[in-house]
């Protein structure tokens, strides 16, 4: 007069597992086996990004002084070089993303050779003009000739004038600056009397070659696992 017990449910506490589960273990392991896969896939990214990132090195520097901010760069592709013009441009913006227009600014650019005395003269005073880069209009830049290769500071102070609201500023940008080609080495050498080495600014083999090796690791590591996953 009891109740029949349940065969079917009886078997899910059994002692015994069916093969069929049994089987469902041993995608444990090719998880578990992927991950380790996944783990070296990102670390090689990451090796990638941070090898691509790492030139140029001083791209649009950026300051903040009270409610003004401050974005240099320097052309060309912010690796300026001894005896050659090179095109400085400040992207002046008020909290919120306004931005100062040289007309707005009584600004003053001055340079000096890292490094250098408190209380020593500018070593340049470059004229600011209104200029376009990018999607700024009316910025301050100048054009810039460093005499020679080595470490620069350049100051940029400014106030408001009529129509302009934002506390006074003072920014100092750093530039390193590389030697330039042989006939403006030679120039340099004959006004200064110092001799410069000439030297180009270009990518060293092993930046260029390095990524690119890394990205054929990964790519075969990506086959390789899709091979091992359809089998």
């Amino acid at each position: 007069m009891f109740p029949q017990p349940n065969r079917g449910k009886s078997s899910l506490f059994s002692g015994s597992i069916p093969t069929s589960q049994k089987q469902r273990g041993y995608p444990l392991k090719d998880i578990s086996w992927h991950q380790g896969r996944i783990k070296y896939l990102l670390f090689l990214s990451c090796l990638v990004i941070s090898i691509t990132n790492l030139y140029p090195a001083a791209a649009h520097q950026v300051e903040v002084a009270g409610d003004v901010g401050g974005t240099l760069h320097v052309e060309p592709n912010d690796n300026p070089q001894a005896g050659e013009p090179s095109q400085v441009w400040f992207a002046l913006t008020r909290r919120g993303g306004r931005v100062i227009p040289l007309s707005q600014c009584n600004c003053q650019l001055a340079v000096y050779a890292e490094p250098y005395a408190a209380g020593e003269p500018p070593l340049l005073e470059p004229q600011l003009e209104s200029v376009a880069a990018e999607r700024y209009k009316g910025i301050p830049g100048a054009e810039v000739v460093f005499p020679k290769p080595g470490i620069y500071e350049l100051q940029l102070k400014g106030k408001p004038v009529s129509g302009g609201r934002f506390k006074p500023f003072k920014f100092k940008f750093e530039v390193t600056v590389a030697g330039g080609s042989t006939d403006n080495t030679r120039k340099l050498r004959d006004v200064n009397g110092d001799l410069v080495e000439g030297e180009s600014q270009k990518f060293p083999i092993w930046a260029i070659t390095l990524p690119i090796f890394a990205f054929i690791a990964i790519l075969v590591v990506v086959l390789q696992s899709m091979k091992d996953g359809r089998e």
